[in-house]
């Protein structure tokens, strides 16, 4: 555990909670020590909104504010964030808030991205507030407006961390309840001459109007603000700069510590699809479910994204998610889905024949696709200077020669691009498409997490050979670059044709992990 101590002004940063919290922790058995007979389970003194180390030690080690990542880490994202904004500025982030299908039917709730990077905190109806008075590193304040504790909400809504919590656990300098947000949030912005704030782009409402109208201010007075953008235009503040490819630069480059959550989360997901070759589905919805329950069951938090689990000629469709075909012997199966932990979003396909035993046809084609995903992967480096567009255009210029090998001559890009439509790859974290504000032409750096993912869809058309006809292929790892080499993320997937179908005949014989209890380990 971090001893205590105190950095550029800020309050103490010790393990992941405040320094009340630190005296408790030091009385704390090790995870590992936990009584393994699940008896008298002992209660933590207090509650909070998500997981801590307290309340949750089977989730988090001492030290980690979110699976895999320190308060110490967080508090380091918030002055390197500093370094960039001027004297006198504020950088604002407005958190999410919880959506509803329908009536009181909510979907399970996505914090920012932006504010989660920055700070850890991951319930809704808040906002994260970055100032800097001067050009003193030291004066830095960190700010969090959250929902106050409410025992009657929380009855129905579950617990919330407060504005105690929000100082003493997630080390903010000042905290406020949503109650007060209007006059809290107008004050810093008045007294400062840069305003950092990107306006919410909500897709139901693209106005963002609305938002925070629900919680943002209880004041009537004619000065009150209903949004953050009333604020700011109340403010007099004319020029409002944009925040989020100053951060999207930031989250670019991933630390050892995000590495190493998506390369536990890779390791979990790619076991399951093994588990998943072992098998044999009749229905696509089964092995949705299936990789679904054995990403989480392994150790994940959630599936990082609606999978694709598409059979025969339902594989032509990139982003296909019905999944409620049935599955047949004689055909392959696409599927798209990777777990997620910590926040941070892995991304695997595989696809393989339904019966375990490739075709001939099937053979050909999947070999063809392996070959252009391997030579791809083997650009992933720092230095050879190669952007993710560079290593798409070799994609095509692979493929175009694979194809060919198949009995598929494709001599121009726009022959290539009918049967492979879409896009090498893209960045990977805390977003499944991450930081889409980096640019595809710039080199790739030491530290970037990469998808590369190419991929075949075989129409019904004469003008290609019956037995390619309907068979789509798509084969995915994610890639975290090195500076003269790269790490493959997600390993454990097979996809050697000989691996998969000798999983396919005699099952999975290494040993893996079912139902976790105990903190993850995350070495690489």
């Amino acid at each position: 555990m971090l001893n205590a101590i105190k950095i550029a002004g800020h309050r103490r940063v010790i393990g992941s909670v405040g320094w009340r919290s630190f005296k408790r922790c030091l009385n704390t058995n090790n995870p590992s020590e936990i009584n393994n007979q699940y008896l008298n389970r002992k209660r933590s003194s207090f509650s909070a909104g998500q997981p801590l180390f307290e309340t949750r030690p089977e989730l988090l080690k001492p030290g980690e504010l979110t699976p895999g990542i320190t308060a110490l880490e967080y508090f380091n994202r918030r002055v390197k964030l500093a370094t960039r904004l001027p004297a006198k500025s504020c950088a604002i982030i407005a958190g999410a808030q919880v959506k509803y299908a329908s009536g009181p039917v909510f979907y399970a709730f996505q914090q920012n991205n932006d504010l989660f990077y920055l700070t850890g905190w991951n319930e809704p109806d808040s906002v994260m507030i970055l100032e800097k008075p001067s050009d003193n590193i030291d004066d830095v304040i960190f700010h969090l407006v959250v929902p106050p504790k409410d025992a009657f909400s929380e009855q129905w809504e579950g617990e919330r961390t407060g504005t105690e919590g929000a100082c003493e656990i997630f080390n903010a300098d000042e905290s406020t309840d949503t109650r007060q947000s209007s006059v809290y949030i107008s004050k810093i912005i008045n007294r400062n001459d840069h305003i950092y704030f990107d306006r919410p782009q909500d897709k139901i409402d693209s106005s963002a109007e609305a938002f925070f109208r629900s919680f943002f201010s209880v004041s009537h007075s004619p000065a009150s603000a209903d949004t953050i953008t009333d604020a700011i235009k109340n403010s007099g503040k004319k020029y409002v700069r944009k925040l989020k490819s100053i951060i999207a630069d930031m989250r670019s480059i991933k630390s050892p510590a995000e590495i190493r959550v998506m390369r536990r989360a890779g390791q979990i997901s790619g076991r399951a699809y093994n588990q998943a070759y072992a098998r044999r589905f009749r229905n696509e919805r089964t092995l949705h479910s299936f990789l679904d329950y054995k990403f989480v069951s392994g150790g994940c938090d959630k599936s990082a994204y609606i999978p694709v689990v598409a059979s025969g000629s339902n594989s032509l469709c990139i982003h296909y998610t019905r999944n409620d075909d049935v599955m047949y012997d004689d055909e392959m199966v696409l599927v798209d889905a990777s777990g997620s932990l910590g926040g941070y979003c892995t991304d695997i396909s595989r696809t393989w024949p339904v019966n375990g035993t490739f075709s001939p046809a099937q053979r050909d084609l999947y070999e063809a696709v392996l070959n252009v995903q391997r030579k791809c992967i083997e650009l992933c480096k720092a230095s050879g200077l190669y952007s993710l567009h560079d290593i798409h255009e070799k994609s095509i210029a692979f493929f175009k020669e694979e194809l060919k090998n198949v009995g598929l001559p494709a001599s121009q890009n726009s022959d290539v691009s009918k049967i492979y439509p879409h896009y090498i790859g893209h960045n990977l974290g805390l977003d499944v498409h991450d930081v889409p504000q980096i640019s595809r032409y710039a080199p790739l750096q030491e530290g970037q997490v990469i998808t590369i993912e190419p991929g075949i869809y075989i129409p019904d058309d004469p003008k290609y050979p019956p037995y390619f006809r309907n068979i789509g292929i798509r084969i995915e790892d994610d890639i975290a670059v090195g500076a003269d080499g790269y790490t493959n993320l997600t390993v454990e997937a097979a996809k050697e044709i000989v691996d998969i179908e000798n999983i396919a005949q005699n099952g999975v014989t290494s040993k893996f992990e079912d139902d976790v209890v105990a903190p993850l380990k995350y070495s690489s």
